[in-house]
């Protein structure tokens, strides 16, 4: 894409200190590094954003981002979630034009996945959000509440999120797993947004199907506004829960040997 069209974009990362699975999860240094120092650094492979910034509620992850050269800020411990850290610091750069956020837990993202979902706002004027997806090819995968699904249209906007398999398939097949193009999606944890629709979801009070299901995604369709879906061939992999960190700290020694 030509330079003159770019807008300025920044990366910033939501890390909470409590977390209910696997406690103080971004401080732990099985790999001899910390799970949000990962998160960072797989962040900065990305080529279109101008920076990055942790958002976090706790002095200690504010103390760990700084000890490896991080940038990171305070903000209100009592946010309702990540999209409001995220919001508070947007806040402050009024010179950017889209904020990516990048969840604290995916340390396996990788820096192609973050320049698509800002290169969808840049070719397209009109759009406000993106987010990115990537296909199923386990039932069981498809079958877990934990992995959210995805389905979009020709032009790639979202129809809708859930935890629910979708499309359902009233006949199963084996085969559906495997068709090209794929039939199922797992919605990936990352957004970009335009600065000021970010700022304006913010304020925005949950919408129905959004306390249903459990996804803050769905305001922004109940809301009458489309969000655009990059499709990724690389999986990630979100640590959740000590199986998730086990396996993350297996596949990193791996690639280290």
């Amino acid at each position: 894409m030509d330079s003159q069209f770019r807008c300025t974009s920044h990366i910033i990362i939501p890390a909470r200190l409590a977390s209910t699975r696997l406690p103080r999860k971004l401080l732990l240094k099985s790999t001899g590094k910390s799970l949000i120092q990962h998160t960072y650094e797989a962040a900065g492979q990305a080529r279109r954003p101008a920076g990055i910034c942790v958002a976090t509620d706790h002095p200690d992850i504010l103390d760990e981002v700084r000890s490896f050269g991080g940038r990171a800020e305070m903000t209100d411990p009592n946010a309702a979630s990540g999209t409001d850290r995220v919001a508070q610091l947007a806040r402050r750069l009024d010179d950017v034009d889209i904020i990516v956020n990048v969840q604290g837990d995916e340390p396996e993202l990788s820096g192609r996945s973050i320049d698509l979902a800002i290169e969808l706002l840049e070719e397209d004027p009109g759009a406000v959000m993106s987010t990115l997806a990537v296909p199923i090819r386990s039932r069981r995968q498809l079958e877990d509440p934990a992995c959210v699904k995805v389905v979009f249209d020709h032009r790639g906007r979202a129809l809708y999120f859930s935890r629910s398999p979708i499309p359902h398939a009233r006949q199963w097949d084996d085969a559906l797993l495997s068709h090209q193009p794929p039939y199922f999606y797992q919605h990936v944890g990352l957004y970009a947004y335009r600065r000021e629709f970010l700022l304006q979801l913010a304020q925005m009070p949950q919408s129905e199907l959004e306390k249903i299901e459990g996804l803050e995604q769905l305001r922004v369709l109940e809301a009458g506004y489309p969000i655009l879906v990059g499709v990724v061939d690389e999986p990630t992999f979100g640590i959740d829960t000590p199986d998730d960190y086990r396996a993350f700290v297996e596949r990193y020694g791996g690639r280290r040997l």
